[in-house]
């Protein structure tokens, strides 16, 4: 079903972005354009939502080309309830910058740049094509280069060689996975590829590319080999970093869930173990390096490692109740990781330390800070009745039931990890005897809390109104098991080559 509005999520902020450029130094204009961009391609993925229950899969060839030899965009309950969540994320960060980023960031190009990376986790998100997914990640990742660097500290530019050293060589791997794929089945379309692979019987060499392909995007999804992630989640100001941790690693994970229950389904017990084997090692090593650190940057990158491995293990588990219980999880971890990286940003502004062994007693000067972060906290760790609990117990339930008990059990031990990590931040930082006053801060709060309140509203109502949230969850599940409904809608009835 050919659909312009398909195409919104990615024009808005494009467009909004470049034409920001051109207003370098009209700060309060920038500030207003980026937000109005941000709520136009929210709404724009609302309405797509309320499209997508009464049509089914929504799909627009670029150019009128039919699929495969055109553009595919492609609009199903996953994608675009990222979309959504990525655009309330995106919204809640800039209000955080406003007070936050600083003149000097915000007059080199701080506005555009995030909607250009805006720009690309949408594209993602949406493309219905293996190479121009590959092209909106570049876009996202060269906008992220930028704003990790912004501000040329000496640990930011410490730490953008890594990122940008890392990226770059996992980019080549996937260009060679690419061209590998494209040798063997002779299309890069996603729906194309189901049908081809399917048709090959996912023979050994087409394996090799898909765990070549698994392995590059497992980097990108900061699973398992993550050295580079803490570094430079830690390296920015707050709220690129809150925007780094709820919107990044998801685009890598969104593309393994994609390839994994679309096209690479075949050979499961070597595919989604590899997957699964991935996901635990990532919870074990991440819930050590957050349970090990007392630097509050560290403690909440190593809990975005660990909501990774997580998210994954639903996939591995591959059944209804696991998927389900990953999208919800999934879009849980993208607006609960963006509210504790502001709280923690906030705490940073106020006391001039990320140690925790310098923080004391903030709970009697910011009451309301503390018990939300308090909330955000019990949300990570999967305590009803917030929204991490409901996702977690669907994968658990569904690795038992895939017979993936190991991971289950992994899964458990991680959320304990979770639970210590963000409990020693809350005992050390908000209990004990006060160091500051309020007249000693190095900042204020003020401006800052409408974004942390609206995020921590957010967490409570995913999980108090479950009844209301889920079944999208589900229904994108149920859409993702199902991969003929994708192919049919690409296809739209034409024949296939």
């Amino acid at each position: 079903m050919m659909n312009n509005l398909l195409i919104m999520p990615i024009l808005i902020p494009l467009f909004a972005g470049m034409m920001l450029i051109l207003f370098k130094q009209h700060i309060l204009l920038q500030r207003a354009l980026s937000v109005i961009a941000l709520i136009l391609t929210g709404a724009s993925a609302a309405a797509l939502i309320r499209r997508i229950e009464t049509e089914g899969i929504q799909t627009l060839q670029l150019g009128g080309w039919q699929a495969p030899y055109g553009i595919s965009l492609v609009a199903d309950m996953f994608s675009v309830l990222l979309v959504l969540t990525a655009s309330i994320v995106a919204i809640g960060c800039l209000l955080f910058a406003f007070r936050t980023i600083g003149r000097e960031r915000e007059s080199n190009y701080f506005y555009p740049l995030v909607l250009f990376l805006i720009t690309g986790v949408n594209g993602s998100f949406l493309t219905g094509d293996l190479f121009n997914l590959y092209v909106f990640f570049e876009l996202l990742l060269i906008a992220s280069y930028v704003l990790v660097s912004l501000g040329g500290t000496k640990i930011q530019l410490r730490e953008a060689m890594t990122y940008v050293i890392i990226n770059v060589i996992s980019s080549s791997f996937f260009l060679v996975a690419i061209g590998y794929l494209y040798s063997m089945a002779g299309t890069l379309n996603l729906a194309h590829l189901s049908l081809r692979v399917e048709e090959a019987g996912q023979d050994g060499l087409l394996t090799a590319a898909a765990l070549l392909l698994l392995m590059v995007l497992a980097i990108k999804a900061g699973l398992f080999l993550f050295y580079w992630l803490p570094g430079a989640y830690s390296a920015p100001p707050a709220a690129a970093a809150a925007l780094f941790a709820a919107l990044l690693t998801k685009v890598g994970i969104y593309a393994i869930i994609r390839i994994f229950t679309l096209v690479f389904v075949h050979h499961p017990q070597i595919t989604h173990m590899a997957i699964g084997i991935l996901a635990a090692l990532t919870m074990l090593l991440g819930g050590l390096g957050a349970s090990g650190y007392w630097d509050i940057k560290k403690i909440l990158t190593y809990n975005v490692i660990i909501g990774a491995g997580f998210i994954l293990a639903g996939l591995a588990a591959f059944s209804l109740e696991g998927l389900a219980g990953s999208v919800y999880y999934l879009i849980h971890d993208m607006i609960s990781k963006a509210l504790v990286f502001l709280i923690g940003g906030t705490m940073i502004h106020l006391t001039g330390t990320s140690d925790l062994k310098n923080m004391s007693g903030l709970i009697r000067t910011h009451p309301v800070l503390g018990w939300i972060f308090f909330t955000a906290a019990m949300a990570l760790a999967g305590i009803p009745p917030l929204s991490g609990f409901l996702g977690k117990v669907y994968i658990i339930a569904g690795t038992f039931e895939s017979g993936s008990y190991w991971l289950g059990g992994i899964g458990l031990f991680a959320s304990m990890m979770i639970l210590y990590s963000v409990l020693k931040i809350f005992m050390n930082a908000f209990w004990g005897e006060t160091v500051l006053s309020k007249e000693e801060e190095k900042g204020t709060t003020k401006g800052l809390m409408l974004p942390i309140v609206a995020f921590a509203a957010f967490t409570v109502i995913l999980g108090a109104g479950a009844e209301w949230f889920f079944p999208y969850a589900e229904m994108a599940a149920k859409g993702l098991l199902n991969p003929d409904l994708y192919i049919d809608a690409v296809f739209a009835g034409n024949p296939v080559p």
